[in-house]
C-alpha cells in the first residue's frame, strides 16, 4: 500500500511510477495474468511491466521507456539463483547504476525481493526489510498466491488481492465438500480424461471470451503441462496410458478467424473450455453483446453440426465436438481466484488418477543442465553430439 499511496520513494526521493517484476515460469506468468485480468480494479498511477526472457530485446526495449528516479525492480525468484532472472536483474542493476550513480543499486529502495530463499537473496544484496519470503513447498506455478503476488496486490491493492483468494479459498471448499456428481474440478477432471485416455485426444484448447484473459492459455499450459506432462508414476513405474495433453488456445472472437476452422471440420477431437463473463464493467455493453453470442453460437454449432447440401461435402459439419462452457457473474478478484483455483483443483485430480506426481518438474532440468555445459568458455565442442557440432559451426560461420 506504500507504493500505491505514494509513500515508497526512490533514492532521489520520487514517488514510484513504475514497477518491474522480474521473474520467468510461475514467478511471471500468474503475476501477469491477474494484472492485465483485473485491469478494471487497477491503480492508473502506477504501470506494470512484466519481464521474464532472458532475449536482451524485452528488458532493453522497456527500459527505455521508464524514469530510473521512479522505478521499483521486483525480483521474483524462489531460489534466487534463475539464471534468466539474475541476468536480467543484473542488467536493471547496471541501468540504475548508469543512470542515478548508485553503488550496488540492488541494496537500494529500488529492488524487493520475492523468494523462498532469504539467505540468497540477502547475499544477493536486496535489504532483509524488503525481501517478502514464501514457503519452499509452494511451487512457482501455484505461487500468485503467495508474495510472488506482490505485483498483483500494487496493481489492484491489497483489499482486492484478499478478495482474490478469498475467492480461491472458496473453490478449495468446494473442491473439498462439495459431492462428486456436482464437483466442478472433479467433474472437468474426468472429462478430460474421458476424451484423453478413452477419446484419443491428444489437445485441449483454452477459449476465453474475453480479451482481458488473453494471457490464461498461457498460464494454464504451465500449470496443467509441467504438472502432469510425466511418463512415470508415483511408484517408479513408465505409464502404458496418455497423461497430460497439449493446452493451447487464444481469446474468442480472433481464435474464430484462426483455428476454428481445425474444431469444426478437421479429423482431430479437440475437446474446449469455453470461458466468459456475463456482465462486463469494460467494454460498450453491444460489443459485449456480440461477444457473448458469438461464443454461444460456436459452442452451439460445434455440438449440433449441420449437414451438407447435395453435392458440396465440404460443407458438412459432423458436430458432436464437445465442449464446456465456464460462466462468471463478472471478471472480479473473486471471481478470477476461484477460475484459477479451479483448474489447479483439476489438474491435482487428473495427476492423482494418472498416478503421477504434480509437484515437481524434471523435464526442465535436462535442458537448463545442457545449456549450462553449452556457455561453458572451456568447451571442448569435439566432446558434443554431431548436430550440436553442426549447429554451432553454423553460428561461428555467422559470426
Amino acid at each position: 500500500e506504500k507504493i500505491r499511496d505514494g509513500q515508497w520513494l526512490g533514492s532521489t526521493g520520487k514517488i514510484i511510477t513504475d514497477v518491474i517484476n522480474i521473474g520467468i515460469g510461475g514467478s511471471d506468468l500468474g503475476p501477469k495474468l491477474a494484472c492485465n485480468a483485473l485491469t478494471e480494479f487497477s491503480n492508473p498511477d502506477i504501470n506494470l511491466h512484466f519481464i521474464s526472457n532472458v532475449d536482451g530485446a524485452e528488458i532493453l526495449s522497456t527500459l527505455a521507456k521508464l524514469n530510473p528516479e521512479t522505478t521499483l525492480v521486483a525480483l521474483a525468484s524462489k531460489t534466487f539463483t534463475t539464471q534468466e532472472t539474475l541476468l536480467n536483474a543484473k542488467t536493471v542493476i547496471n541501468w540504475f547504476e548508469k543512470n542515478l550513480g548508485l553503488v550496488q543499486a540492488q541494496t537500494s529502495s529500488h529492488f524487493i525481493g520475492l523468494t523462498a530463499n532469504k539467505p540468497n537473496a540477502l547475499a544477493y544484496g536486496i535489504p532483509e526489510s524488503q525481501i517478502l519470503e514464501f514457503s519452499e513447498w509452494v511451487g512457482g506455478r501455484y505461487s500468485l498466491w503467495s508474495s510472488i503476488g506482490l505485483s498483483i496486490a500494487i496493481s489492484i491493492g491489497f483489499d482486492k488481492f484478499v478478495q482474490m483468494l478469498a475467492g480461491a479459498r472458496a473453490m478449495d471448499l468446494h473442491f473439498q465438500t462439495a459431492p462428486l456428481g456436482n464437483n466442478m474440478p472433479v467433474i472437468m477432471a474426468l472429462l478430460g480424461i474421458w476424451y484423453s485416455n478413452f477419446k484419443g485426444a491428444q489437445s485441449s484448447a483454452v477459449i476465453p471470451y474475453c480479451e482481458r484473459l488473453l494471457l490464461l492459455p498461457s498460464y494454464l499450459q504451465q500449470l496443467d503441462m509441467e504438472s502432469n506432462g510425466k511418463a512415470t508414476t508415483l511408484h517408479g513405474k513408465s505409464t502404458d496410458y496418455d497423461t497430460g495433453p497439449i493446452i493451447w488456445g487464444q481469446t474468442g472472437t480472433n481464435g474464430q478467424h484462426a483455428f476454428f476452422q481445425l474444431l469444426h471440420q478437421g479429423t482431430r477431437l479437440v475437446p474446449i473450455d469455453f470461458i466468459a463473463s456475463v456482465k462486463d464493467g469494460l467494454s460498450n455493453e453491444e460489443h459485449h453483446r456480440v461477444l457473448l453470442g458469438n461464443m454461444l453460437g460456436q459452442s452451439a454449432a460445434l455440438m449440433t453440426g449441420q449437414p451438407a447440401p447435395y453435392g458440396e461435402q465440404h460443407r458438412y459439419y459432423p458436430g458432436n465436438k464437445p465442449s464446456n462452457t465456464l460462466f462468471m457473474d463478472r471478471l472480479s478478484p473473486k471471481n478470477f481466484g476461484a477460475l484459477i483455483a479451479l483448474y489447479e483443483h483439476k489438474v491435482f485430480v487428473q495427476g492423482s488418477i494418472w498416478n503421477i506426481n504434480c509437484f515437481d518438474q524434471w523435464g526442465v532440468e535436462l535442458g537448463k543442465k545442457m545449456a549450462n555445459r553449452l556457455l561453458d568458455a572451456d568447451l571442448d565442442r569435439s566432446t558434443l553430439d554431431p548436430s550440436s557440432q553442426s549447429l554451432f559451426e553454423h553460428i561461428d560461420k555467422v559470426k
